[in-house]
């Protein structure tokens, strides 16, 4: 296996340890003295530094408001579409106030960006003598982090499985004696599946930390003395979730999570915050939750030569109790409500309790061991947590809380069942550990308002007494893109539609050439209208679940004329410059599947306090991720192209109208005949 040729570092600075920030000992980083104007305008900074410098209004627009909402202690949201750029606008603010800063995105592909190109860019611009530095760091969620003891401990242990695991094994140990930061993102061959890595890397569940041999060397204590060092700490939603939701269960005790206290937050890609949040403010245990404690306490005490008759007696009987809980839950296919609870414990009562029951057993026979490792108290901890979260969620009945089962196929023909819960609504949940603590939030994104307001989203987030801003975009739109959408269609949700949309997208692609996204709602709708077109289209066709979605986005760019199919992961954080993609088509309004137990209890919850759930839940969230799929398409000054919604009911229903003001101001068409004019087809 070949290690990345660059090894990626974390952290711009070394300096010594210090709680504060780091911009206090590094002279010239706490306030640059560059105002925005003139760093921002026409013969300022940044025109004399960047390659492809244009004046955009637009950000110095938001450059100007981020400082503002940062001095004045104030929350800001801000609608900045693709081409404002967004990033300098707010890191130049971010800098100049010398605050610590977390910067969340929604992806690491735009952590990465931050860090490795806009970070270095303005330290050389900021300080072009090499007289300051910019201390900045990112982290990723534990998962992505080798446990050295983990891996220590495996060595010597018959517990690899086959030659791939053994070779993985190798290389990683090879790795770990000249790593840095022990990200798994160096192991450029590490297959993203790797059963290996899920026994060695640095999730909390096994973690007990100052107390582990390793503690000194370990790379999540590393990564937190480098943001307790850093001005600028950047993360992603997840990890800053998980984060949170850790500090709100431990009440907020000292050492509670690995972020620090800072000034401010900005959230880039801020329209995903609702359900990241909802994730992570819920409660999940899975069969195979349950199987790990199980596997992890027969290792370590293996290992220690430990493992007793009466332990192995109750591995089994939690195994076996497990299975058989699990195996009695509700059938179903996918996620769908648990809304039958009560009738449910009435009925397999007994078998709950016999779970429940060994947790303790386990937990007891873990807790009497006599000088036993400081592992197996994490594993008594493990048993404990698993029983108090079985008994929310089959128990409660708080009612900002749905319930619901999820069935996703594993591999080997395993099936692994979820029991989730969700809160209904997590504004009140934000608005009271998030906004209320928080001196500054930065809410920003390409898409985030809806019929030009933000009354969506400070609703669903919590959010108060804002700042807001809708800025001006630096396309071209109304001569850039061309949105078509064919009146004569019939409605999608009947079965006339697959057969008449597939026609009417071969036509649309022979006018394009290819080079199109074509964008689904579902899966089964995809694979219905790809098979269709299977033979009939002439350019290469591209579909999602055939390759890892990194190897078709790379196949898409690489390939004439090629057309990809594919649904949600997809709409969004996907960059295609150029005439490569010159069309993106969407089946449908992206309504969210209402049968969705969490979509389905938010309705009802909206509707049941007196309000409207359609018209301020269901049509803004579907407005939200139509600009995003929409968004695909004109990716720089220089894209050109097609826009398709085959869905007319954005013409004839009232609703339609909240989707068309929500739009970009594209050039509008019902007609074949001017998109092929568009693209110069006689």
């Amino acid at each position: 296996m070949q290690r990345l040729s660059r090894a990626v570092a974390y952290y711009r600075v070394s300096v010594a340890p210090t709680s504060q920030p780091a911009s206090a000992a590094v002279p010239g980083a706490k306030k640059h003295d560059v105002s925005l104007y003139q760093f921002f305008a026409p013969g300022g900074v940044l025109s004399r530094t960047h390659p492809a410098y244009e004046f955009r209004r637009g950000q110095l627009q938001m450059a100007q408001s981020v400082e503002q909402a940062l001095e004045e202690k104030r929350h800001l949201i801000v609608e900045a579409g693709t081409g404002t750029g967004k990033t300098l606008a707010y890191l130049v603010p971010v800098i100049r106030s010398g605050k610590r800063v977390i910067i969340s995105t929604g992806t690491k592909n735009l952590q990465e960006q931050l860090f490795h190109k806009d970070i270095p860019f303005l330290e050389q611009a900021l300080f072009p003598d090499g007289e300051g530095r910019l201390n900045a760091c990112y982290m990723k969620g534990r998962n992505n982090y080798l446990c050295r003891k983990k891996l220590y401990d495996l060595t010597g242990q018959p517990v690899l499985r086959g030659l791939e695991e053994v070779e993985h094994y190798r290389a990683i140990a090879a790795w770990e004696k000249t790593t840095q930061t022990g990200d798994r993102a160096e192991l450029a061959e590490l297959p993203e599946a790797s059963a290996l890595w899920h026994k060695i890397d640095a999730r909390s569940d096994a973690c007990i930390g100052q107390k582990c041999s390793s503690w000194d060397k370990c790379f999540i204590t590393e990564m937190h003395r480098r943001a307790m060092e850093s001005d600028i700490i950047i993360v992603n939603h997840h990890l800053f979730f998980a984060d949170l939701s850790i500090k709100q269960q431990a009440e907020n005790a000292p050492d509670a999570g690995i972020l620090p206290e800072v000034g401010a937050v900005i959230f880039d890609e801020a329209h995903e915050l609702e359900d990241v949040a909802g994730s992570y403010f819920g409660v999940s245990v899975s069969n195979g939750r349950v199987e790990e404690l199980c596997r992890d306490v027969e290792a370590s005490l293996q290992r220690n030569h430990m493992l007793s008759a009466s332990i192995s007696g109750s591995l089994k009987s939690l195994r076996e109790r497990s299975m058989f809980f699990f195996a009695l839950l509700p059938q179903g296919e996918g996620r769908f409500s648990f809304e039958n609870r009560r009738d449910f414990l009435e009925e397999n009562g007994e078998e709950f309790m016999a779970l429940q029951q060994s947790f303790t057993r386990l937990g007891s026979e873990l807790e009497n061991l006599p000088s036993k490792p400081e592992e197996v108290f994490n594993f008594a901890r493990r048993a404990q947590e698993l029983q108090v979260q079985f008994g929310f969620l089959m128990e409660s009945e708080d009612p900002n809380t749905v319930f619901w089962i999820e069935r996703r196929r594993g591999g080997r023909d395993k099936c692994n069942v979820y029991l989730q819960a969700t809160p209904i609504d997590v504004a009140p949940i934000l608005k009271t550990c998030l906004f209320d603590k928080l001196e500054c939030a930065v809410l920003t994104s390409a898409t985030l308002a809806v019929g030009g307001g933000f009354e969506y989203m400070r609703r669903r987030l919590g959010l108060e007494h804002t700042r807001e801003s809708v800025l001006p975009s630096h396309f071209d739109y109304e001569n850039q893109a061309l949105l078509y959408v064919p009146p004569d269609l019939p409605d999608p949700r009947t079965p006339q539609f697959a057969a008449k949309a597939a026609d009417r997208i071969r036509r649309l692609l022979e006018i394009t050439r290819g080079r199109a996204f074509v964008l689904f709602t579902s899966y089964a709708q995809m694979n219905d209208v790809y098979q269709r077109l299977l033979g009939e289209l002439d350019f290469p066709m591209l579909l999602q679940g055939d390759a890892p979605k990194s190897a078709l986005l790379e196949e898409f760019r690489l390939t004439p004329n090629a057309v990809l199919f594919a649904t949600s992961s997809f709409w969004q954080g996907v960059d295609v410059q150029g005439e490569q993609l010159s069309c993106v088509i969407i089946d449908r309004l992206p309504f969210a599947v209402p049968s969705d137990p969490v979509v389905a209890a938010r309705v009802k919850s909206i509707d049941a306090e007196g309000g409207n759930a359609f018209f301020q839940y269901q049509v803004p969230a579907a407005v939200i991720t139509l600009k995003q799929g929409f968004g695909r398409l004109i990716r720089s000054l220089h894209d050109r192209g097609l826009l398709a919604l085959l869905d007319n009911r954005i013409l004839n229903k009232a609703y339609g109208k909240v989707f068309v003001e929500s739009l970009p101001n594209y050039r509008k068409t019902t007609e074949l005949g001017v998109v092929e004019e568009f693209f110069g087809v006689v």
